[in-house]
């Protein structure tokens, strides 16, 4: 056994919670299989679609809603177009690198549509700033709103991507718990990391959208995906120390 991962070794775990279960199988059926039959594209080819178009979508945002109002070219929509379009960038620097397999499989053209569709919800909460529906009036004054969205996107993708290189780069030397690292103190911090980066966007825009938009993606897709990620991990030998000792997403909250 090294440092990084428990012993292979496994042990009957715990089910995931019926609610999990059920989400589950019905994300699964909406990301790959609506309406059945041929599956002629990878999910991951969409989803990188969306992530590198990001930038350019944006900028030609600006551009179309310039002489419409001043939000197009407020200081907050070009932070906005930086932001959110140089994570795209490096997700798709990340999927060259280190590939995440949850995406690799391949989908229906329905599921590939509602995947496009789906996914554009994370571009509308720009398009809400950018286009003056939000006009914001930011909690604090708008240099330290700005500082506290850059550094919550910032500090989440690189937690993201240091987690999602560690997971992918050891276990292709051993499968086991990943209890070091990244994942010393919370156990999923490749979602914590997402979480930051799109909770950046959304106090950017400071619109109810974001929340109906995040509230989806965060209440269906990540707490599904986490649960059952915890009732698999509850198989190996280690798990009930390391799940003493850790938390979900934040050390000493959750």
């Amino acid at each position: 056994m090294n440092h990084t991962l428990a012993a292979n070794t496994t042990q009957v775990g715990q089910a995931a919670p019926g609610w999990a279960q059920t989400l589950r199988r019905f994300n699964q059926w909406c990301m790959f299989d609506i309406g059945g039959g041929v599956r002629p594209l990878k999910l991951a080819w969409i989803i990188n679609f969306q992530k590198g178009m990001s930038f350019p979508f944006f900028a030609l945002l600006m551009a179309f809603y310039a002489d419409k109002t001043p939000w197009a070219t407020s200081t907050a929509a070009w932070i906005y177009l930086a932001l959110h379009g140089s994570y795209g960038l490096m997700w798709l620097l990340k999927d060259l690198a280190f590939p995440d397999p949850n995406w690799q499989g391949r989908c229906t053209l329905p599921s590939a549509a509602f995947g496009a569709l789906g996914l554009a919800g994370y571009w509308a909460i720009g398009w809400t700033l950018i286009s003056g529906v939000s006009s914001p009036h930011y909690p604090l004054p708008e240099p330290a709103w700005f500082a506290l969205c850059i550094t919550l996107c910032i500090t989440g993708t690189g937690i993201m991507l240091a987690a999602d290189a560690q997971k992918y780069f050891t276990l292709r030397l051993e499968r086991g718990l990943i209890s070091t690292g990244m994942f010393r103190h919370v156990r999923h911090p490749n979602y914590l990391g997402e979480m930051m980066i799109y909770g950046g966007f959304a106090l950017l825009a400071w619109h109810w959208l974001a929340i109906i938009v995040l509230g989806y993606f965060w209440g269906v897709l990540f707490s599904t995906n986490i649960a059952m990620k915890e009732a698999s991990l509850s198989r190996h030998a280690g798990w009930a120390a390391y799940k003493a000792r850790s938390a979900r997403l934040i050390p000493g909250v959750f």
